[in-house]
């Protein structure tokens, strides 16, 4: 169900259920996965208009997929 009309997901080889999941080890995978997303949103041509990055963590925080992934959403003007 995309958001946007560029929606796509960053998400770690190695299961980690969600940001909770994460420890201090791990900090140079969140910034792997940060910097692929700029990647992309760069080759999709949205990386100088804009885009934004969501994390979701938890049932009431919206992660139906029970393992960490990061959405990268662009093309359009989008709501806070």
């Amino acid at each position: 169900m995309p958001k946007a009309p560029v929606h796509v997901q960053v998400m770690p080889k190695r299961h980690i259920e969600s940001v909770n999941g994460l420890t201090d080890a791990d900090t140079a995978l969140i910034a792997e996965m940060i910097l692929a997303a700029k990647n992309y949103a760069a080759k999709a041509g949205i990386g100088t208009s804009g885009y934004k990055l969501v994390l979701n963590t938890g049932k009431e925080g919206g992660q139906i997929i029970p393992h960490l992934h990061m959405h990268l959403l662009g093309g359009k003007q989008l709501e806070e």
